[in-house]
Parts: C-alpha cells; sequence; structure tokens
C-alpha cells in the first residue's frame, strides 16, 4: 500500500518542485494538489492522507491555522521560504521544516523521516503498511533501497559515509551526523566520531570495542558511557 499525500501551497511552482522530488518515490501517491487551502479539508476528511506538506504564507489562510483547524492531523511537512518560523512549527509537532528552494538531497532526509514514521512506528496498526523498515540512499545519482535490518554499521569518510550492508557497500555523500538522525534510536547508536552501528549486530564487547561481522570497531572515550549502557539494556531485554 502506498503512502498518501497531499501538497498545499499558492504557488504553482512551489507544487511543481515537491511533485518531481516524489515522483523518485515508488511508495508515495500524491493524491491531489491544492492552491487553496480550505479546498484540502474535503479530501481529508474522505479519504485517509497520511502526509501533508504545506506552505506557511497562504492569502486564504496560514498553513499554521490550518493545522490547528484539523480534525484527524497527518504527518506534517513544512515547505516555505522563510526560515524564522521553524520554531512555532515544531511546537505544533511538524514532522519537518523544508526551506525553499527545496534541494533533492534535503527532501531525501524528509522522505526517510516519513518512512520511519509510517513503516517502522505503524503508528495506524494498518497491516498493509507492514513493510520491511527501509531507507533510501542517493548512490551515484540512484536512489537506493536499503533495509534497516542489513545495515551492520556505517563509517564516516570525511564528507561521505560508507554505509556496511549484509549485502554490500554504499558510498554516500552525506555526513555521519545526518544519516543517524535518520535511523530509528532503537537500534541505532554513534559509538565513535566515525562510526554509528547497529545495536543488533553486535557479536562481541572487549574493552572499548564492539565487534561486528569481525569487524573490531572503537567506542570513542565521549560515547562510551551511554554506548554500554545502551547495549546491555538492549541485551537484557532480548
Amino acid at each position: 500500500m502506498k503512502i498518501k499525500c497531499v501538497i498545499i501551497d499558492d504557488e504553482p511552482l512551489a507544487i511543481n518542485v515537491i511533485e518531481d522530488h516524489l515522483k523518485n518515490f515508488d511508495h508515495i501517491e500524491v493524491v491531489e494538489t491544492f492552491n487553496n487551502p480550505l479546498k484540502a479539508y474535503g479530501v481529508l476528511e474522505r479519504e485517509k492522507i497520511d502526509v501533508i506538506f504545506l506552505d506557511i504564507n497562504m492569502p486564504q489562510m496560514t498553513g499554521f491555522s490550518f493545522i490547528e483547524n484539523l480534525n484527524h492531523k497527518p504527518l506534517i511537512v513544512i515547505t516555505t521560504a522563510y526560515r524564522e518560523y521553524a520554531v512555532k512549527s515544531f511546537e505544533l509537532n511538524v514532522l519537518d521544516y523544508l526551506v525553499k528552494p527545496i534541494p533533492f538531497n534535503r527532501f531525501l532526509k524528509t522522505i526517510n523521516k516519513v518512512y520511519q514514521q509510517v513503516y517502522v512506528s505503524s503508528a495506524s496498526g494498518d497491516a498493509n503498511l507492514q513493510q520491511e523498515p527501509h531507507i533510501f540512499l542517493k548512490v551515484n545519482k540512484k536512489l537506493v533501497k536499503v533495509n534497516l535490518n542489513d545495515i551492520l554499521y556505517i563509517e564516516s569518510l570525511k564528507d561521505y559515509i560508507k554505509v556496511i550492508t549484509k549485502i554490500g557497500d554504499y558510498v554516500v555523500h552525506k555526513s555521519l551526523s545526518a544519516i543517524t538522525e535518520e535511523l530509528p534510536q532503537s537500534n541505532f547508536i554513534r559509538v565513535h566520531r566515525s562510526y554509528t552501528i547497529s545495536i543488533n549486530k553486535i557479536e562481541a564487547i572487549e574493552g572499548n570495542t564492539v565487534e561486528i561481522a569481525n569487524r573490531k570497531i572503537p567506542i570513542g572515550r565521549n560515547y562510551l558511557k551511554i554506548t554500554k549502557e545502551r547495549i546491555l539494556n538492549t541485551n537484557d531485554e532480548n
């Protein structure tokens, strides 16, 4: 089952940019687009919409007023030319805040957040949405779907990262901090300035290192306490 979204923006060009970005993701369907936010309420009442891409400054009503008048609130992604509304947006529990013009790499981070909320959290309880949790990585101009359960660990390579999985490695132009934010904290943890690991792939712990797939990965001094607490708690639960 596809993730259903609507786009609300009084600028047709802005809608076109988001639609073009979304064409890269087969699991997302644009149900309808709106220049007037008032007209979107009907669709939201008739259909189960998972995500709304929402502008803030619109002549009929602001994006904030639109959110406050929703009976059932889907995931909200703010799309705006103004940075100063970010704090207020997150007070309304929006999923993400995108500043126009929206580069694709930043948009990809948002989509991965959407996947985490819809597929991993499965808050709706809809069995049709129960898919293998995954993220998309941009590798050599191609979007590659990577199942989270396949990821062993991630290594920082200055301006790039190497994602090591059970089926292969992927080099991506992204920071370790950025990719770590996109992964569910329940199973991934940064253990070093150069490494983020999958907790359930740990085979052994020795001193200040963890072993994953016969590779010894160091635990940084600043990460040692929280890492050992997380690992031991996880193991106790299992």
